[in-house]
Parts: structure tokens; sequence; C-alpha cells
């Protein structure tokens, strides 16, 4: 079972912090160990999940990968247990001091970060800023081309789809499997990921999230291209691309062209792969891993 361990991120929003490792029978306080306990020399990894995502969504890759690691998944602010402050900071910038917070605060540097979606680009710019806590990073079907206008209002006009509140958890799983416009077709897994990020309230089943705060997330970053920041992340890299995702092979194969210690995966199947295929995610990131673990 995965140990909650509070982080203070940027500006002071709390966040839940998930340790996926068996605690050590050595005393915490010990010299020479992490606020969780673990010894020197464990390899640390910071697992951040996507927009909309949870720590959650890792649990079944940080399991396999704690018996290696210290495998730490993020619930990123606005997300999951962590906080939501109405008037707090939704920037690239925040997310990015959150993840260096996370790092620092529980000892897991020089950590391998590994992200999904968004949490990918939240990698590369930590990295590409503090390569001091970086040892390696795995981007999974993030894009660093600008996504544009027309993507930001696709993306509020899909929130507004949304039938909430739902009645019942089943209902859920339906709609996102089934009944989203954005399915071509039955997909039980992705209605599964979605009721994890699920609360029952009094009127239904409503998201953990706020909407809207989602929104305002993704407008910092889907305007810009981020090649820039790619080109200074000095530590290895691996991008992996799902075959059936967001993420095409041309720009896939670009971005690895562009950084510097850059290297090419592909996993057969689709955006939520780390989520709905974890034998076959973790078997294209396991090797690089291992090299790592050799450097």
């Amino acid at each position: 079972m995965a140990r909650r361990i509070d982080v203070t991120g940027a500006g002071g929003v709390r966040l839940a912090a998930w340790d996926f490792a068996e605690p050590p029978k050595a005393e915490p306080h010990e010299a020479g160990r992490d606020p969780a306990g673990h010894g020197q020399g464990t390899p640390g990894v910071l697992l951040l999940h996507g927009l909309m995502g949870r720590a959650s969504h890792w649990a079944e890759v940080a399991r396999r990968l704690a018996g290696r690691h210290r495998a730490v998944a993020l619930d990123q602010r606005g997300h999951g247990r962590s906080e939501k402050p109405p008037q707090a900071d939704y920037t690239r910038e925040a997310y990015v001091e959150d993840a260096e917070a996370a790092v620092e605060q529980l000892g897991l540097a020089p950590a391998v970060l590994i992200g999904h979606a968004m949490g990918a680009l939240t990698a590369w710019q930590l990295a590409a800023k503090r390569p001091d806590l970086v040892r390696g990073v795995i981007i999974f079907d993030m894009r660093a081309s600008a996504l544009g206008a027309a993507s930001q209002r696709d993306w509020a006009d899909w929130f507004r789809a949304w039938p909430v509140p739902f009645a019942t958890l089943a209902d859920v799983r339906k709609w996102f499997g089934e009944d989203d416009p954005w399915v071509e077709r039955p997909h039980p897994a992705r209605g599964a990921f979605y009721a994890e990020v699920m609360q029952e309230c009094e009127d239904g089943w409503r998201p953990v999230f706020d909407p809207e705060r989602m929104l305002r997330s993704r407008e910092t970053w889907v305007y810009d291209a981020h090649w820039e920041e790619l080109a200074q992340v000095r530590c290895p890299a691996l991008v992996v691309r799902a075959l059936d995702g967001e993420l095409g092979r041309a720009e896939a194969q670009e971005m690895v062209r562009v950084l510097p210690r850059g290297e090419y995966a592909e996993v057969d199947a689709g955006h939520l792969a780390h989520y709905d295929h974890p034998e076959g995610w973790r078997s294209v990131v396991e090797p690089f891993l291992d090299a790592l673990a050799e450097d």
C-alpha cells in the first residue's frame, strides 16, 4: 500500500505524494535517510500524471518499479488529494516548482522523472531548469509543438459536454468509455480511468478537480512550443510514443533529435498505456531505467 507524504509546493500549496516502496525497518530519523526512511543509494523515481489525472493512475507501474527504485507518484496541484485553492497559481512555473519541491523535500535527487502528457512537459522543464536534481527523463505521449487556440476551444467544448453530475460510477464508466464523442470505439479502461477522478457529492458524482482550473492550467502551455526547453535537457531522455496516442512518429523522432541524449521507443497502445497496458509500457521503459542504473 502506498504511503502518503505531504509536500509543500509553490506558494505554500500542500501536495500529496504517494510512496510505493516498502518502508524499511530502520528508523527514518537515522542519518543518511530521506524523509520516508529510505537509505542513500536507492534510485529515486518521481511519477507525474497528466492533466485531470492523479497519482493512483500510476499505481500498477509504481508497484513494479518499487522493487528496484524508490517510486513516488505526485498528485499535482488541483488534482487528486492535493490542495485546490481557487486563487492558486496554475502556471507552468508553479507545476515545475511543485515537482522541484517534491524531489528536494522527499530526498529523491538525482531522480528519474517519468511523465505522462502534461506531466511529461513538467518533467523535461524541470530537467532543463535543475539538471542537478535529475538523472533521467521519460517523456510519454506529449507533444513539443504548440497545440493552438482551436485545441483549447475543443477542450472547453468537451468539458461543457460532460453530463455532470453522474448518477452513479457506472454512468461515469459508460460515458467516458462509450458515449463520449471523443471515443472512437468502446474503451472500458478509459471509463475506469475517469471513474478514479470522480467523487460523490450531494447531487451525484463530479470530478475531484475544477474543469475551469484545468483549462487555466492548459492555457499556460498550449499556445507555445517547447522545443527550446527540450534542447536544454542534458540528461538521458526517453521519448515514448503510443502508436494510438497523441504524439505522431515524425514529431516524436524530431524530439529525440533535439534532445542532446535522446532515445526513442514505441508502445502498441493508446494515450493511457501506462494505465491500461502497464506490462507493455514497462517493457519499453525498463531497459532505459536499467541503463541509467548502470551509469
